[in-house]
């Protein structure tokens, strides 16, 4: 019976745009995810997320498409926090909290100031994957493309400097250089993420799958796949339960997650007690 019931899902053209939307996401969740986790910049990420929301008050304020503006702002964004936290350590969490709350300060007062606002805060705070437009996912699979592309072109590079940054200097890769980049590509990736789940709820896509893909992967580039494959399974488990219970999509994928992330951390932990007794008898 359910089984018919998501058949009869996936014959409406929202529940198809969903899964393809889910499957563009999950990409991003994975190559980027990693190396956000990997280069630990999980807080930094949040930040930009939380930023981007300046960029959606400025497209209603201006009336220009939403997309187009939240990218080209966040991008802006990303080159400043990338400014501000390349080398300075400990004062860069207070510098990523003050435009965390300028980007969201930002946003709010330009709708409330924007002429017959009466758009649904909701969907952009918690994700609105159902409604995503066939437009939407063109523009998606696009930014998808161009991450993956330079991805495939910086792939040692990034390797390098994850792991030790400045070992990687002395080896002549471009640090400074990639740092922008990674932070830029965070940025676009974060306007994607947004279309399924939000942007309160962004950076536990962009972490729980390669947390849990880290864990038994051996190289960045099987976390990245592993990460990608968790990230398709939250997302397609989420919007199954989102269908099924009525309930908001974005907070159904990182229900999904959550539990995900929890049960695995249960089970090893049991496994490696269990190991452990057993050692010791």
């Amino acid at each position: 019976m359910r089984g018919k019931k998501m058949l009869e899902a996936l014959s409406h053209e929202f529940m198809q745009n969903a899964l393809l939307a889910g499957l563009l996401v999950s990409v991003v969740c994975g190559v980027i995810g990693s190396l956000v986790v990997v280069n630990r910049l999980v807080f930094l990420a949040g930040g930009m997320a939380h930023t981007a929301y300046g960029g959606v008050g400025l497209a209603f304020f201006l009336g220009w498409p939403v997309m187009p503006c939240v990218v080209g702002f966040t991008l802006l964004a990303s080159t400043v926090l990338a400014g501000v936290t390349l080398g300075r350590g400990e004062k860069a969490d207070t510098v990523i909290g003050v435009l965390w709350a300028a980007g969201m300060a930002l946003g709010i007062i330009l709708l409330d100031f924007t002429p017959g606002y009466n758009v649904d805060l909701m969907s952009y705070l918690f994700g609105s994957i159902l409604t995503v437009p066939r437009s939407d996912l063109w523009a998606m699979l696009l930014l998808d493309l161009v991450v993956l592309a330079v991805i495939l072109l910086f792939y040692k590079d990034f390797l390098a400097m994850s792991f030790d940054r400045e070992f990687a200097r002395t080896r002549g890769v471009p640090v400074t250089f990639l740092h922008f980049l990674l932070l830029a590509m965070v940025a676009v990736s974060v306007v994607v993420i947004i279309q399924a789940v939000g942007l309160i709820l962004v950076i536990a896509l962009l972490s729980i799958p390669p947390y849990l893909a880290g864990r038994r992967a051996s190289s960045l580039r099987k976390m990245m796949v592993f990460a990608t494959l968790w990230s398709i399974l939250f997302c397609f488990l989420g919007l199954r339960l989102s269908y099924s219970f009525n309930i908001t999509s974005g907070a159904a994928i990182i229900a999904v997650a959550v539990a995900c992330f929890f049960a695995v951390f249960v089970f090893d932990t049991l496994r490696q007690r269990f190991s452990a007794h057993k050692v010791k008898t």
